[in-house]
């Protein structure tokens, strides 16, 4: 019997969904605009793409979403959870209070119960001073009833998590196995103040998380396909609707991501920049190893800053339904304005009285889409000067995320990437492949499952090799609950980071691996 995996990517202007058989191949795509509830945009993707493609319902045994719900709850301050958050610290970290930095219209949903106990460790593992449990135990009792999720935050918890541990069991004895609990040594990376804010995040999207994954497993039951679902996460992998739930800040940027490993499969390049051009911006990344790169920087997450893996994306304000506007001097300004999926609407070139990117293409004859006579009193030798300007935008992009003066291969994916020429400065060659307008929901729908461990070892204690061995040990074990097929997984990065400024020869580990679905 065949099986046949569906995916779909939730995008800022379309909605893309594709069906492949077990090879891989595409059998039916569908694009249908985002809408601002997200949810609708996913049914309207998935009804017309298992239409369009006439397979067996009963043979579509996977679902995967790459999805905007949890970075849009956190950007428009919407359907957040009643959030407490521990941090385990004093007297160490009374200086500095939890949510510094963080925007006040945001700190005012998230930062009412915020506490800091007694405990923690030392950038070496030694205790601090013990935790202070009779206080926790008290901050139970206040919290029963008031809050549904909680953030514990513990100083140096990626090097010693026992205190967090610790915690969690005593909050799941106080107020019962079903209050959400985020860790942050589960989370983020060293770093105290960033690690807490990602930590903080996370608690404050379960329900978000929760709520999608039912409303795609019910999407999918109406269509009458029962199939295991997945979601996208942002280092370009899956991760189980279980895995989703308990870590959702894992599914930002996960669009991006999408795209990059799908541009990968649709390209046969393991290792390029890819340009994402969707209708309101353009992102691009680097595939390294068959993987995005990630970035090595903290991210503002809809202006917080956090620490957590995330993929390093160059985003302009470039796509397909950018407003282009002109002067009364001759001059010009390309975006980064859009009209997003109103596009069909409000282009000129479809009867709107709004000057876009596509336009521009159109009037030059490089694109056949919409009607070219509503653009054909437009000014050829000035629209030159815009093509040419929006060319260079893109090429001054390649430029910033190159790691050397070469040329690279550069794959364009994405509806909009029409908008760009065939030749680019700093590419040694551009490749549009075949289905490169839904290259985002192929990378949903092909991806890998993985996990990835940092932690800091002090190679003293069990020598180098049973060190790293260790650590992908507990990368392994991580993939497994993230829904990995434990024989076919494989280590696909190492990185060691020597810190001469601790005692045991102490080293930063970075492992990550990658397998195929179970």
């Amino acid at each position: 019997m065949e099986i046949y995996r569906i995916g779909i990517d939730v995008g800022g202007t379309h909605t893309d969904a594709v069906i492949l058989d077990a090879s891989n191949n595409v059998i039916a795509e569908a694009k249908e605009p985002t809408t601002a509830d997200t949810s609708t945009g996913i049914f309207n993707a998935l009804k017309k793409v298992v239409s369009n493609s006439n397979v067996d319902k009963s043979q579509i045994k996977y679902a995967m979403l790459g999805t905007t719900h949890c970075t849009n709850a956190i950007v428009e301050r919407k359907r957040l959870n009643k959030v407490a958050s521990i941090r385990i610290g004093a007297p160490a970290t009374l200086a500095i209070k939890p949510l510094v930095g963080v925007p006040e219209d945001l700190k005012n949903i998230i930062g009412k119960h915020l506490y800091i106990v007694e405990g923690g460790h030392e950038f070496d593992g030694r205790e601090i001073t013990p935790l202070n449990e009779d206080k926790i135990r008290s901050i139970c009792s206040e919290l029963n009833g008031e809050v549904d999720s909680i953030a514990v935050v513990s100083v140096f918890s990626p090097i010693s998590k026992a205190h967090e541990e610790r915690v969690s069991e005593i909050i799941q004895e106080e107020l019962g196995p079903d209050i959400a609990i985020s860790l942050s040594s589960e989370i983020g990376n060293v770093g105290l103040i960033e690690r807490e804010n990602a930590t903080i995040l996370n608690a404050a999207i379960v329900d978000v998380a929760k709520i999608t994954a039912q409303s795609f497993v019910d999407a999918l039951e109406n269509e009458g396909i029962h199939a295991t679902v997945f979601f996208g996460q942002n280092d370009g992998t899956l991760m189980s609707v279980e895995y989703t739930v308990k870590y959702p800040i894992l599914t930002i940027a996960c669009g991006p991501t999408n795209s990059i490993r799908g541009a990968s499969y649709l390209s046969k390049k393991a290792d390029a920049l890819v340009i994402d051009v969707g209708g309101t911006t353009t992102d691009i990344g680097v595939l390294a190893n068959g993987f995005p790169r990630q970035s090595s920087l903290a991210v503002d997450v809809g202006g917080v800053r956090t620490n957590f893996r995330m993929p390093d994306i160059l985003s302009m304000g470039l796509g397909g339904g950018t407003i282009v506007k002109l002067h009364d001097n001759g001059g010009f300004t390309i975006g980064p304005e859009s009209v997003g999926h109103r596009l069909y609407k409000e282009g000129l070139a479809f009867g709107g009285n709004t000057l876009t990117t596509t336009d521009v293409i159109i009037a030059l004859g490089k694109a056949v889409i919409g009607n070219p006579d509503f653009v054909a009193h437009l000014d050829q030798s000035l629209l030159e000067k815009i093509y040419a300007e929006m060319t260079f935008m893109v090429e001054e992009s390649i430029d910033k995320m190159k790691t050397s003066a070469d040329d690279m291969p550069v794959v364009l994916v994405g509806g909009g990437s029409i908008l760009f020429p065939s030749a680019l400065k700093g590419a040694s060659e551009v490749i549009k492949p075949a289905n490169f307008g839904v290259a985002n929901a192929i990378g949903s729908a092909i991806s890998q499952v993985s996990a990835q461990v940092e932690k800091i070892f002090k190679m003293d204690d069990l020598g180098r090799e049973q060190t790293l061995d260790l650590a992908k040990s507990i990368a392994f074990d991580e993939a497994v609950k993230a829904g990995a097929d434990k024989e076919k997984l494989n280590v696909v990065d190492i990185q060691e980071v020597p810190l001469a400024y601790m005692a045991g020869n102490a080293t930063k580990v970075r492992v990550k691996v990658a397998g195929d679905l179970i």
